[in-house]
C-alpha cells in the first residue's frame, strides 16, 4: 500500500471508525463506541488518527497522566492490515508529541501484554529513534488486578526525551 497519509487530532465523526478499527486489530481490547467518541473529543489533544484519502488506517489514543503532565500515557495503537510496517504508528505518536499542547511530554507509558510483540517492538524502535532509555514492570497481574480474565500487563517507561534533539 503507498499511502498518502494525513496525520491529525481525531473529531467526533471519527469515533465510529476508530471503534471499528481497534475491533479489526486483535489482540487490542475493544471499549465501547461511547469510550471511542470521549477519546476522540475529550482527549483528542492527545490522540491522532491516520487517513489515506477517506479511509481511516491508524488511530492512536492516550493522555496526559493527571498527577505527572510530563508523562503521555499510550493507550491503544491501531492500524488497518493493509497499513502496517509503514510507520504509521510512529508518525501518528511524534504527531501528538509534537504538538505545541503537548511540549512538556518527556516520557511515553503504555501497558502491554507479554506476547504482545508487535506492540513491544513498535515501543522499543521508538525508545531507541530518541536515543531514550527503556524500563519495564509487571504493572497489572492477571490474578491480582484482572481477575485472571486478562493477561498480565507489563508498563513500559520510555525517557526522558528530547524529541527535537532526535528529529
Amino acid at each position: 500500500m503507498t499511502l498518502g497519509l494525513t496525520i491529525r487530532k481525531p473529531v467526533a465523526d471519527d469515533g465510529n471508525a476508530v471503534h471499528r478499527l481497534i475491533a479489526a486489530c486483535p489482540p487490542l481490547d475493544t471499549n465501547s463506541l461511547y469510550c471511542n467518541l470521549l477519546q476522540c473529543t475529550h482527549f483528542s489533544d492527545s490522540c491522532a488518527v491516520a487517513e489515506n484519502g477517506e479511509a481511516l488506517v491508524g488511530s492512536l489514543s492516550g493522555y496526559r497522566l493527571p498527577n505527572s503532565p510530563d508523562v503521555l500515557f499510550v493507550w491503544q495503537v491501531a492500524v488497518s492490515e493493509a497499513a502496517r510496517g509503514t510507520g504509521v504508528a510512529g508518525q501518528m505518536l511524534r504527531n501528538i508529541l509534537r504538538r505545541p499542547e503537548n511540549a512538556e511530554v518527556r516520557y511515553v507509558h503504555t501497558t502491554v501484554t507479554e506476547t504482545n510483540a508487535s506492540s513491544r517492538a513498535f515501543f522499543r524502535k521508538f525508545a531507541n529513534g530518541l536515543g531514550a532509555q527503556w524500563a519495564e514492570e509487571k504493572y497489572f497481574d492477571q490474578d491480582m488486578h484482572l481477575a485472571g480474565e486478562h493477561p498480565s500487563e507489563f508498563l513500559l517507561r520510555i525517557g526522558p526525551f528530547d524529541l527535537a534533539a532526535a528529529d
